[in-house]
């Protein structure tokens, strides 16, 4: 019996001493799935030893119609793309006011001239009459005021009717020159307010850049200068004049608006294609260097701007910039990039910073 208990003791031990031994399991790790991102280099823009800017191509003669009148739009005559004659009908919008008003002014027009013409009629009477004795001055003077105030009421009613058909203009948009329809604002039954763009048109075939140049570089540019005007999404380089040269960067950020408008060509142009400017001047500086990144990438943040970049881990690691001027859809980074550096452009999930990453 004591053999056995001895027995049973021996193994309780053993086991309690095994167990002490093992070291605990860690729980399994969770896995980690990396996002997928796209990266860009930076670009530095130092190679050419001219003046360049970006800017945009835009239509030459341009117009966004409105109304003076309000009222609901009835019907619209055309739709974006069409091209259009000048005086072409547009836009109708309710005139039914109009037409009542239109009524009242023509009555006032007969009742004008019937008053107009009895008026007339006395104050020549008198004139016979004074001339042989009949009446006296105040008589005669008396139907001259009469006559005068008839003549001026006639032309009133007929101003009023000017007025009136002056309206008639503003509920029937027309197009104020050979152009294209490029948007349009309403829909019929829709209400039209004064002063609301209602369409747009610009006239086909005319285009202009409008870009700007900074303060150390403006002295140099001179109205009629030729320049090359490189088309980014065709890959086309054009050639234009430079046309007008503001005098002022009061509303433009520390920068001057330079007109150009471009030769004819048979590229397919567009409003709104984002271009590269070479004037023919030498930079003052042909040393210096821009870093140049895509403004898609940005993150904002309150009054800060930055950007993911790739860390020695391959995590996201987020920095902030301090951006200078927009050419384009690229900005300027004036500090918090290097130019060897890479930074990611897109990515496949919701980055944030340490996330980890797989560029594809």
């Amino acid at each position: 019996m004591r053999k056995n208990i001895y027995i049973a003791l021996s193994i309780s031990i053993s086991l309690f001493l095994t167990s002490c031994g093992k070291k605990s399991e860690s729980p399994v790790e969770k896995k980690i799935t990396p996002i997928t991102v796209i990266t860009s280099s930076i670009s530095e823009e130092n190679t050419s030893p001219f003046i360049t800017s970006s800017g945009k191509i835009q239509a030459a003669n341009s117009a966004n119609l409105s109304t003076r009148m309000m009222g609901f739009v009835n019907s619209i005559h055309v739709k974006v793309g069409d091209k259009v004659t000048k005086g072409q009908l547009l836009i109708s919008i309710n005139n039914f006011d109009i037409q009542a008003k239109l009524a009242q002014a023509n009555a006032s027009i007969t009742q004008a001239e019937a008053a107009y013409s009895i008026a007339e009629k006395d104050y020549n009477r008198f004139k016979n009459l004074f001339a042989d004795t009949s009446a006296s001055q105040k008589e005669l003077d008396d139907m001259a005021v009469n006559f005068e105030m008839a003549k001026a009421r006639l032309e009133a009613a007929k101003q009023l009717k000017n007025e009136v058909n002056a309206q008639f203009a503003y509920t029937n948009l027309r197009a104020p020159f050979n152009s294209v329809i490029t948007n349009k604002f309403i829909e019929v039954g829709d209400m039209a307010n004064p002063g609301m763009t209602l369409i747009a048109v610009e006239s086909p075939g005319a285009f202009e850049v409008i870009t700007r140049v900074s303060e150390n570089e403006i002295a140099k540019i001179k109205v009629n200068q030729k320049v090359s005007v490189l088309v980014k999404s065709l890959n086309e380089t054009l050639s234009g004049t430079i046309t007008e040269v503001s005098t002022s960067a009061k509303n433009t950020g520390g920068q001057y608006v330079v007109k150009i408008t471009l030769n004819k060509s048979e590229a397919s142009l567009l409003s709104g294609m984002y271009v590269s400017v070479q004037f023919p001047v030498e930079k003052t500086n042909t040393k210096s260097s821009m870093v140049l990144i895509s403004t898609h990438a940005l993150i904002y943040n309150g009054q800060l701007t930055g950007i993911y970049t790739i860390s020695e881990t391959n995590t996201a690691l987020l920095r902030w910039l301090r951006l200078g001027r927009t050419y384009g859809d690229k900005v300027e980074v004036l500090s918090g990039l290097n130019a060897d550096e890479k930074y990611i452009l897109s990515a496949e999930g919701k980055l944030y910073n340490g996330a980890t990453i797989t560029v594809q």
